[in-house]
Parts: C-alpha cells; sequence; structure tokens
C-alpha cells in the first residue's frame, strides 16, 4: 500500500503537471490566434449595427480605442507600469497608433455600412498575403511549407467570396470594394512596423494601452478639427452595441499584442481568417445578411486554411526566422 504522503506527493505532482499544461495551451500562439481573431470578428457586425443607427466611422473607432484603453487603464495603475513613454517607446506608439488602429478603423467602418459586415471580415482574409510579402522584403518571420499552404488556402477562400461578392446583383459600387482592399494593405503595414521596431524590454499590456490612449488624442483631433465637437452622443442611439463594443475591445488588444510578441507579423495577420469566418457567420445568424452558395464554400477554404495554420503552430510546420527579426 502507497504511504499517505507518496499519495499526495502524486497527486501534487498531477495537479502542477495540468496546471502547466493549461498554461502552455493559453500562452500557445495557436491558442491566441483563436481568440483574438474570434474577438476581432465581433468588430463587424457591431459596426454595421452602429452604422445604421447613424453613428459617425470616426466615433466607433474612437469607441474601439476608448474602450481598449479604459479596461488597460486598471491593469498599468494596479501593476505600476503606468510611465509615460519616451524615446523609441514614444516613437512606437505613436506610429502604431496611427498606422495600426486609426487608418485601418476609419476605413473599415466606413466602408461596411457599403459593403456589408460579412464581406468587410473578408477583406481581414487577404491580410497574411500583404503581410507575408512585406515580411520576406524586411527578412521578418516567415511560415514554413505547412504555414505557407495554411495562408495559400486562406487566399484562396478570400479571393472566392469577393469574386461572388462582386458579381453579385447588390453588390456595392467599385469604389467601395477598392477601399475595403485598403484595409488588408494598412494592416500588414501595421504588422511589419510593431514587429520591427518593438521596444527592448516593453510589455504588450502597456504597447497596447499607450497605442490606443494616442489613437485616442488621434480621433479627437480629428472630430474637432471637422465637425467641430466630438459627438459623443450618438453612442446614445445604440448604448447596450456600444458597451459590447468598448468590452471587445479590451479583451482584443491583450491577447492582440502577446501573439505579435511570440507569433510574428505573419501568423498574427492571420486573425484575419479567424475574423472573417467569424463576422461571416455572425452577421448571418444576428444581422440576417444572405450571401451566396459559392461565398459559403470561400468561407469553408478559409477555415480550412485556419486549421493548417493551427496544425503548422502545433508542430506540424517550422517557421523560418529572418536575420533581422524581432522582438
Amino acid at each position: 500500500m502507497m504511504p499517505v504522503s507518496s499519495e499526495n506527493t502524486v497527486c501534487d505532482r498531477k495537479h502542477v503537471g495540468g496546471e502547466n499544461r493549461i498554461r502552455r495551451i493559453i500562452g500557445s500562439s495557436a491558442f491566441l490566434l483563436l481568440v483574438t481573431g474570434t474577438l476581432i470578428g465581433f468588430n463587424f457586425p457591431l459596426g454595421k449595427i452602429a452604422g445604421e443607427a447613424g453613428v459617425s466611422p470616426m466615433i466607433w473607432a474612437l469607441l474601439v480605442s476608448l474602450g481598449a484603453s479604459a479596461m488597460l487603464l486598471p491593469v498599468q495603475l494596479l501593476r505600476r507600469r503606468l510611465v509615460l513613454p519616451k524615446g523609441r517607446m514614444l516613437r512606437y506608439v505613436i506610429f502604431s497608433a496611427l498606422i495600426s488602429f486609426v487608418l485601418p478603423n476609419v476605413l473599415l467602418f466606413s466602408v461596411i455600412p457599403h459593403v456589408g459586415s460579412g464581406y468587410a471580415g473578408l477583406m481581414f482574409a487577404l491580410s497574411p498575403v500583404f503581410t507575408l510579402t512585406l515580411a520576406v522584403v524586411f527578412r521578418q518571420k516567415t511560415p514554413g511549407r505547412i504555414g505557407l499552404v495554411g495562408i495559400g488556402l486562406g487566399l484562396i477562400g478570400a479571393m472566392i467570396v469577393s469574386i461572388t461578392r462582386g458579381a453579385a446583383p447588390e453588390a456595392p459600387e467599385m469604389i467601395w470594394i477598392i477601399v475595403a482592399l485598403l484595409v488588408p494593405a494598412t494592416l500588414a503595414c501595421g504588422n511589419i512596423y510593431r514587429t520591427m521596431d518593438w521596444p527592448d524590454q516593453a510589455q504588450p499590456d502597456g504597447l497596447a494601452f499607450w497605442s490606443h490612449s494616442f489613437a485616442l488624442v488621434v480621433y479627437l483631433l480629428l472630430l474637432l478639427a471637422s465637425e467641430g465637437a466630438v459627438p459623443l452622443e450618438q453612442l446614445s442611439r445604440v448604448p447596450w452595441t456600444a458597451v459590447a463594443q468598448g468590452v471587445v475591445a479590451g479583451l482584443t488588444f491583450p491577447v492582440f499584442f502577446r501573439l505579435q510578441q511570440h507569433g510574428g507579423p505573419v501568423l498574427l495577420s492571420q486573425i484575419g481568417y479567424v475574423a472573417a469566418a467569424v463576422g461571416l457567420l455572425v452577421a448571418t445568424a444576428v444581422l440576417g445578411e444572405v450571401y451566396s452558395a459559392m461565398t459559403w464554400l470561400g468561407a469553408g477554404v478559409i477555415a480550412l486554411g485556419i486549421a493548417v495554420t493551427i496544425i503548422a503552430q502545433t508542430g506540424g510546420g517550422q517557421s523560418r526566422q529572418g536575420a533581422k527579426s524581432k522582438p
């Protein structure tokens, strides 16, 4: 018979081992990819509800940064990390805010009323291709063969969706499709910049907080310059949707910056595939948007690309690290 102390030791080891496995799963790039992409996928239907209620795209983009900053502020205070950025970190915060958040979000929430939330979400699925191209140019971390297959499948799926959407009788004007294509291009630039210029010893939560805080200031200045006021009263038209958007933003960016830190720009960009699938499902189930069978076929190919990407991240394929890759 095993002594009681030995039994306790075995139980303790199993408990610790279980906790370590959970931590490894939660901290893995594949898990962060799925969580971040899912959260971003909710932006599209929430943005459409706001747009249909007449909320300005600039106000809604401001709300995203406000939600992220508001939820990260207590964390920074409790950890005593609320220190004003300076030097390289200040530069990072400014450029990250402009390239990664202000420009893409204003574009995104401007096109959603014209192309639909599902289609706008699928534009995110093109960002891995733009990002991979820039990653090769700037010698950043790039995926192995299986990872590249996943990116290729996602691209094929996105092309199917774009072609079927553009050929539909209710298709939006071509100018809005072109503007929608600028979203993944700006996202790719942000993905590469945040990796290349990541400050030494910087924490993901701190970078997320200050980047969105600066973005918030930019939105306020743009609103004052263009409209002479900050019409926050517009949010009263969709109060619960606004609360949901703020919470989603606050949950998104801590994991977003962790994925950037651990996975690199190309893996991060593949949140576009997850976000596209989630956005399409929510737009259909909740908002009643209707898409053709070919669009759903494209979405299925995107989902296959996501699965291949996860396989590559869990050991099925090795990534290649460029000489200049950070952090």
